[in-house]
């Protein structure tokens, strides 16, 4: 496994770091718990000592898997990444969607980011890991009804008493970066980045490489369709929001399917699966620090894991950037 350093911190996390999303069972159909535990359990043996979580994910129930996971695994040997920002328990901030939790109740969830909030987010995270401090806290979405200077005070007070190590933003545009930055040091910004999604690439990647931040690619597999293995006629379970993505709907499976039938060889050439190779492809692209990699069972994340070490030619790369622009 290949670790590398976030920013300018002593912060290193595991190229492949475990994306605890799906293991929280919230938007992905359920969870099976022993599963999911196993899953963190069998990445960590294997090298992959980063996790990223949030309390949203199956509102706690992600956390509370993660705690359960390392438990029994040094604390300095692991690092763990959460949120703070989305709250399904109080109804202030920017209304984000209705939703259901993992037993079928309604819920309505709100993007907020006060303060008190932070301060009383943080404290039940904690619990629900099982540690006393987290090593990088990063706010989930951006919000309107708090200013970001003050969000950023509260982590940075978070810092002070040593609950967190590290501040960092998700799905922040480089200005929103830049004002963060100035409340707290940030080191961070966890942003979607696939071969079918590179928004990124036009504003926060010159950003983040000009000034030296870290870039947190979550959903490389674009949840899994960038494995191959999901077929247009493909059911979902009841719950997976996938269903109602675009991007996985039949003529869109079909053409994603395409291209990966043309970098398939490369593939094989390196004994490698598709999804490995993807995960690659992306550890490869400019300013991306890690990848974030879900799994629902021990064999997804030893699958995932071996992605670390294969190696890509410039020519294999170009191959497969010049066969993207036919989706």
């Amino acid at each position: 496994m290949e670790y590398r350093k976030i920013g300018n911190s002593d912060l290193q996390l595991s190229v492949i770091t475990f994306g605890a999303w799906a293991a929280g069972g919230w938007m992905w159909g359920g969870t099976e718990r022993k599963d999911a535990v196993n899953a963190i359990k069998a990445g960590y043996e294997v090298g992959i000592s980063s996790i990223d979580t949030a309390p949203i994910y199956g509102q706690g129930t992600s956390e509370e898997i993660v705690g359960e996971a390392i438990k029994d695994i040094p604390r300095e040997k692991i690092q763990i990444l959460t949120k703070f920002g989305m709250r399904w328990d109080l109804a202030k901030g920017d209304f984000a969607m209705h939703s259901q939790d993992n037993s079928g109740k309604n819920i309505d969830i709100y993007k907020y980011a006060g303060k008190e909030s932070i301060i009383y987010e943080c404290e039940q995270s904690l619990k629900r890991l099982g540690t006393d401090y987290i090593d990088l806290y990063q706010i989930h979405w951006p919000e309107s009804s708090t200013p970001i200077e003050e969000s950023f005070e509260a982590v940075a007070r978070l810092i002070e008493q040593g609950k967190v190590r590290y501040a960092g933003v998700c799905n922040y545009t480089a200005q929103q970066m830049e004002e963060a930055n100035k409340a707290c040091k940030i080191i961070s910004n966890q942003v979607p980045y696939s071969m079918l999604n590179r928004k990124i690439e036009a504003e926060v990647v010159p950003y983040c490489l000009k000034n030296n931040f870290g870039i947190l690619a979550y959903s490389p597999l674009e949840r899994g369709l960038l494995t191959g293995k999901i077929q247009p006629n493909h059911v979902f379970a009841k719950g997976d929001a996938r269903s109602e993505m675009k991007v996985y709907q039949p003529e869109s499976i079909k053409k994603v399917n395409d291209f990966l039938l043309k970098i398939k060889p490369i593939a094989d050439d390196l004994g490698a699966t598709l999804g490995q190779l993807v995960l690659k492809w992306t550890l490869e692209q400019p300013a991306i620090t890690i990848a974030l990699a879900g799994a629902r069972n021990a064999e997804q994340t030893l699958q995932n894991a071996k992605a670390s070490n294969l190696q890509l030619s410039q020519e294999q790369i170009q191959f497969i950037n010049s066969e993207l622009s036919s989706i």
